[in-house]
Formats: C-alpha cells, structure tokens, sequence
C-alpha cells in the first residue's frame, strides 16, 4: 500500500499536464469556451492528438507496470493511477477555466478509435469505480491474499466495459457531422457498472 500515495501524487501530477494541453487547444481553436457543436481542427494536429492519447495509455500502463510485481498488481496500480487521473483531470480543468460548468455538461472523453463523447459526470462516475476497486485489490494482494477470478468472471467485466464504451461512442457520428448531443444513454452506463460490480465482487467474496 506505501506504493498508492506516490502514484496518487503521480496520477495528480499527469492529470495536471494533461489539462493544461487541452487549455492551450481550447485557447487556440475554443477562445470563447468550449461547447457543441464541434469545430473542425486541421488533420495534422487531430492526428498528433490522437498520438498524444495513445502516448499516455503507455504511460499509465507502464507506471502501473513498473509498480507491480505480480500480474494482478500491475493491471491493479495501472486502472488506479487511470481512475486518479481522469478524476483530477477535471478537477484542474475546473480550477484553470472553470468548466465543465456542471457535471451535465457534454465533453468529448477520447478520440480512439472514434471519438467518445458524454457529459462528464458519465466518466467520473467510472473513474471513481475503478480508483475505488483497483485500490481494494491492492489492499487485498498487500494483505496476502490470493484472487481467484474464473473465466466467466473476467468476461463479465469485459462484456461491461464494452457496454459503457459503447454509451459513449454509440453517438460519435451527431457530434462529428456538427450535431448537438443531448441525450447520453444512462441507461447502457448503468448496466455496465452493475454487470462488472457484480462481477467484482464475486471474485473478492471467492
């Protein structure tokens, strides 16, 4: 556990990076404040922002990577380090521009392989699952013991991964083609969460 405060600092620290690129993009192409519809940014910076997400997926991994010994705590330090991050991402966005102006406020979440689009309480509410879990994990493997996580278990949390993924890519096209969203489906985000919480907790009560 001594290992979650630094990469909590480290999670803070990337997140506050990470805000302040997005404040010199909106500062470039969004001077009066980011809103829908979406404006069309030249292909080459949309690509080097592409790259820029990919870059830091590996560096999250690779914290996360580097942390853990056991295959179990590298997946757990990394989805912790993840959760943080998106969660302080916000937080410093908020403190910078002060936006979003609520939590039902629409923002694009990531561009890979579409762009996903949701208000933003969709995706803290799935970064707060995953802090909240992956540092249950920790705790559990710190304290020696052993999860036993069947297939079945494993596929659940996928099948609702892809669920939630899914609510926020389902609309991808409205907002690329100059459109207005205004309806997110809470409904897929709430299946999701339940199916791999259910999961979860199977294999922590096994």
């Amino acid at each position: 556990m001594k290992k979650i405060i630094p990469l909590f600092f480290f999670a803070v620290s990337f997140a506050y990076v990470e805000s302040a690129v997005v404040v010199y993009l909106r500062e470039l192409y969004y001077p009066d404040g980011f809103k829908f519809p979406l404006k069309l940014i030249p292909s080459n910076i949309g690509l080097i922002e592409v790259g820029r997400e990919a870059a830091t997926l590996v560096m999250i991994t690779t914290i996360g990577f580097i942390a853990g010994k056991s295959r179990w705590q590298k997946i757990s330090y990394s989805i912790f380090v993840f959760g943080i991050w998106d969660i302080f991402y916000y937080v410093w966005l908020k403190k910078f521009l002060n936006w979003p102006e609520s939590v039902f406020t629409w923002d694009i979440l990531f561009l890979i392989p579409v762009p996903w689009i949701a208000p933003v309480l969709a995706p803290v509410i799935v970064a707060i699952t995953i802090s909240i879990a992956s540092t249950i994990v920790i705790y559990l493997l710190d304290k020696g013991r052993i999860l036993l996580a069947e297939k079945k278990d494993i596929a659940l949390i996928i099948t609702g991964a892809i669920i939630i993924l899914i609510s926020f890519i389902l609309d991808f096209k409205l907002a690329t083609n100059g459109g207005i969203p205004d309806n997110y489906h809470w409904e897929l985000l709430a299946a999701g969460e339940l199916i791999g919480l259910l999961a979860f907790i199977k294999i922590i009560k096994r």
